[in-house]
């Protein structure tokens, strides 16, 4: 079984517009309200290419149950911990000649709310992979991903964290079996400017050296870049199509990526991971399976 974790999921709510004007009254011109959180969007993607999964996290309030009974809809099985006060926040993404966004905050987490994920992430067992994704919200402690993973780390489990600098740095050492940072992300890491292939490679072996099991480098539109647990570099180029949307899409690789590893290939894990969030960044929602292994194809 595969769990992810999303520390504060959101709704997020598109609005389309010809002209945004400030200080005016403006009408859409269309609108759509999605599931937000990097793990819920993993677990979403999973259940297209028939991959099971539990989402966990935090919600709040009525839009927190609303987050819970529109992911069971997408076919996945959700086990959030249910605060006592707040609301699951909204964040308001506004489409028009430029790209603006409204996060929320979301609500307060507790010393008890911790220890309830806790007790649910306890019962993961041997062969099945916990999914950390994110950022950590404020009422959080800093080091939640190193916490979750000392506990779990005398279980035989498969762990990926998708999280920037420090968050990822510092639970390497916990030997996780995927990281995906960005090309930009990597170089953060190590005060470096990366600019060609050669360097990603050698920082990413860098990250292997501290304790990954496999580091997968995300090029935007330069494709991406595998370094495998038996240190063998794999390359992948982009899907040709037209991109509508950049939220999910390395989300989407992440659910690839674990769903094409299965077999322990790792080409093909790169390459269904590279089809994804494709997928993803060709359409306005998150990736769909008839998509995805049309996409697969080119590659």
């Amino acid at each position: 079984m595969v769990y992810t974790v999303t520390f504060n999921p959101a709704i997020d709510y598109v609005v389309h517009l010809d002209e945004l004007k400030t200080g005016k009254v403006n009408r859409t011109s269309s609108e759509q309200m999605y599931c937000g959180g990097k793990g819920i969007n993993v677990s979403i993607v999973l259940s297209e290419l028939g991959i099971k999964s539990v989402a966990l996290g935090f919600i709040a309030g009525f839009t927190g149950r609303a987050i819970s009974e529109k992911v069971k809809d997408m076919g996945v099985n959700t086990d959030f911990v249910e605060l006592k006060e707040g609301c699951s926040r909204i964040n308001i993404k506004v489409k028009s000649a430029e790209e603006t966004e409204i996060n929320g905050q979301g609500p307060r987490v507790t010393d008890e709310d911790i220890d309830k994920l806790y007790e649910k992430l306890n019962r993961i067992s041997e062969g099945d992979v916990l999914v950390l994704a994110g950022s950590i919200p404020s009422s959080l402690p800093e080091d939640i991903y190193e916490k979750i993973l000392a506990r779990l780390s005398h279980k035989k489990i498969k762990v990926v964290v998708d999280a920037t600098k420090d968050l990822l740095l510092n639970v390497l050492k916990y030997k996780p079996f995927l990281i995906k940072p960005n090309n930009y992300e990597l170089g953060e890491m190590f005060g470096v400017e990366l600019k060609t292939n050669e360097e990603i490679i050698a920082y990413a072996k860098k990250l292997q050296e501290k304790g990954a099991v496999n580091v997968l480098i995300s090029m935007a539109g330069d494709g991406a870049i595998l370094i495998d647990e038996n240190g063998k570099v794999h390359s992948c180029g982009v899907c040709r199509g037209a991109v509508k949307n950049s939220v999910g899409a390395g989300d989407s690789m992440v659910a690839g990526f674990i769903a094409g590893s299965e077999s322990g290939d790792y080409e093909y894990a790169l390459k269904l991971g590279t089809a994804a969030g494709g997928a993803t960044a060709f359409s306005d929602e998150l990736a769909k399976r008839k998509e995805i292994f049309e996409l697969i194809k080119q590659l």
